[in-house]
């Protein structure tokens, strides 16, 4: 059985099996765990941005078309959080709070506090916060026409800005040969802002 752990390190072992297995295929597998990363607070685990470097990666060798994949990650990533949206909007924290950290509600309501209604799109670029903000927005009741404009702008910035990072540099001889130390470094570098929000809260930064 494959751990989480060694699926996300190795990302691009498994998805060329699928690729050779399943052929276009993949497309449906890609589009599940970016609408299911983005559309439910009991995944944030899954792989978003390690995920989207990696499926760039590929459509470079045109083994996967780069175009399409910015538009079926990105609308998989808009409905994603529409979903998020409704269910934080209908069902509210109080069902949630038996299966899901407060603290991860705490840390996403906090981040709107400082940030806004721009909290929609900087979320796309924070693991874990990016599950839970839209669910947050449905909570506070955000205008969904307010909340719509910000989910798109976000979905196509996250999904585009990693889907061509790893196609201009995905197949880059060294970037290849060592493409689970830079998963390694995309994750490390995506939890920077909650590690630095969780010193700030402890006021190691005044």
């Amino acid at each position: 059985m494959i751990s989480p752990i060694d699926f996300i390190f190795h990302i691009d072992k498994y998805l060329e099996i699928l690729i050779s297995n399943y052929g276009n295929f993949v497309y449906v597998f890609l589009f599940l765990i970016i609408f299911m990363e983005t559309g439910f607070v009991f995944t944030p685990f899954l792989p978003g941005d390690s995920l989207l470097f990696v499926a760039g990666a590929f459509s470079s060798t045109n083994v996967l078309n780069i175009y399409f994949l910015v538009l079926l990650l990105s609308a998989a990533a808009i409905l994603g959080d529409t979903v998020n949206y409704w269910m934080g909007n209908f069902l509210g924290e109080k069902f949630f709070s038996r299966f899901i950290k407060q603290e991860h509600l705490d840390k996403t309501k906090n981040f709107f506090k400082q940030h806004g209604k721009k909290t929609i799109v900087l979320a796309r670029f924070v693991p874990i916060v990016r599950t839970f903000a839209p669910f947050v927005a449905g909570i506070g009741k955000m205008s969904y026409p307010l909340f719509l404009l910000y989910n798109i702008i976000g979905g196509i910035a996250w999904a585009g800005i990693f889907l061509f990072a790893g196609y201009f540099f995905g197949n880059i001889s060294f970037i290849k040969e060592n493409l689970s130390v830079v998963i390694l470094i995309i994750i490390f570098i995506s939890l920077i802002p909650i590690v630095i929000e969780k010193m700030r809260s402890r006021k190691v930064f005044k």
